[in-house]
């Protein structure tokens, strides 16, 4: 059994992970240490306010900090923005650049008469019956 946690454990995809998580918080510290320094103070400089994380109310002695979700919320959108922008997006691009490379050869072609898709060998279409013609260099069945 212990064998077994240790495979479990050293296992690509588990410290994968790991790595993962342990990068996505550091880079979640930051980006919310940048919401915090910079973005909250632009934007009190707008709006007014200088500390969100202090705008709150009260009701019935229970205390409401919404600043401080207004500050959370600002950092989780712009940690999906940097994830989607400069991960997302470039690793789809990549994805479908490399299936952009050359197609297989087709095993089907429309039947000129019902549209249908049939066989590229084949003499007749199996939905509308009408007879088709082999296409160069493949024949008909058989042939």
């Amino acid at each position: 059994m212990v064998s077994e946690f240790k495979q479990f454990l050293l296992r690509g995809n588990v410290v994968d992970l790991a790595v993962a998580v342990v990068i996505g918080a550091a880079f979640g510290a930051v980006v919310t240490a940048f919401v915090e320094d910079f973005i909250t103070p632009l934007i009190a400089a707008i709006g007014g306010q200088q500390d969100f994380s202090a705008l709150d109310f009260t009701v019935n002695d229970s205390t409401f900090r919404y600043g401080h979700f207004l500050n959370a919320l600002v950092a989780f959108v712009l940690i999906a923005a940097i994830v989607f922008f400069f991960v997302v997006k470039p690793i789809n691009y990549l994805v479908q650049r490399s299936n952009q490379g050359e197609s297989p050869d087709p095993t089907t072609r429309k039947c000129p008469h019902c549209l249908s898709d049939i066989p590229i060998k084949a003499s007749r279409c199996a939905f509308c019956t009408s007879e088709v013609t082999a296409l160069e260099g493949l024949g008909a069945p058989g042939s």
